[in-house]
């Protein structure tokens, strides 16, 4: 019985992490969530449901979704870990943050 026990915790190491995926809605002017925590490697999925273009773009260049039109999206992964602020590069009043570790 140890022996089983042992062996699926042995294999349940072994198995590989998977990344979590994400989504943020762009509504009102708004990203919903604005904030994020998540796992490098993890992937966030911008989908705008405005009816004026927007973009996601980090600050420190990490990610940019390019110009997003009404019901479109564009998935980005997140490569390293920090803070990493963005903004829509078309209405700079939209901003956002995205912390990973």
């Amino acid at each position: 019985m140890r022996v089983a026990a042992l062996t699926l915790a042995m294999l349940a190491l072994a198995l590989p992490a998977y990344a979590a995926g994400h989504a943020v809605q762009i509504k009102g002017m708004k990203f919903n969530p604005a904030r994020l925590n998540v796992a490098v490697g993890d992937t966030i999925t911008f989908t705008n449901g405005d009816s004026r273009r927007h973009t996601a773009t980090a600050l420190d260049g990490s990610f940019d979704t390019g110009r997003l039109a009404t019901g479109k999206n564009a998935t980005v992964r997140i490569a390293t870990a920090g803070k990493h602020d963005f903004k829509c590069m078309i209405h700079p009043s939209m901003k956002g943050s995205v912390s990973a570790k």
